[in-house]
């Protein structure tokens, strides 16, 4: 788990306050039933981290959370994730609100091709999704 960090690194950030990395990484004591290195933040309260039994990349909806909400299989994915829908950044112009659904259905799609697991009621992806299609994005500027 230490190596994937020193090898891929995390990413920079991603659009808005969705995702930002912290300074430095931090291990938590226990979510659920093992440590989580929290790299980032989601949010105003939220953080993600990866699951040290299980490497996956999770999310804590706010500090004081036991629950860690799934994000993706592993950190190279989530490297994908985040490089592709920066990649696909404007999703739609200001005044184009007919191409909202479209536009969160086509990020869906990318994401869900990329990590079959990462759409989740509720969670990370999907939330991104659903901010795109009420056209949260829409006078967003990076």
């Amino acid at each position: 788990m230490a190596s994937d960090l020193w090898q891929k690194g995390i990413p920079a950030g991603l659009i808005g306050y969705e995702y930002q990395p912290l300074s430095e990484a931090a291990l938590l004591d226990r979510i659920g039933e093992s440590g989580l290195v929290v790299f980032g933040t989601s949010g105003l309260f939220g953080r993600l981290g990866i699951d040290v039994a299980s490497r996956r990349v999770v999310h804590i909806p706010a500090p004081e959370s036991t629950t860690a909400n799934h994000v993706n299989r592993d950190l190279g994915i989530f490297h994908e994730c985040v490089a592709s829908t920066i990649a696909h950044f404007p999703f739609y112009e200001e005044g184009e609100e007919e191409r909202f659904p479209a536009a969160a259905d086509e990020l869906r799609e990318l994401v869900a091709t990329l990590d079959d697991t990462a759409l989740t009621h509720n969670g990370f992806w999907e939330s991104l999704c659903d901010d795109v299609e009420m056209g949260d994005y829409a006078n967003w500027r990076d």
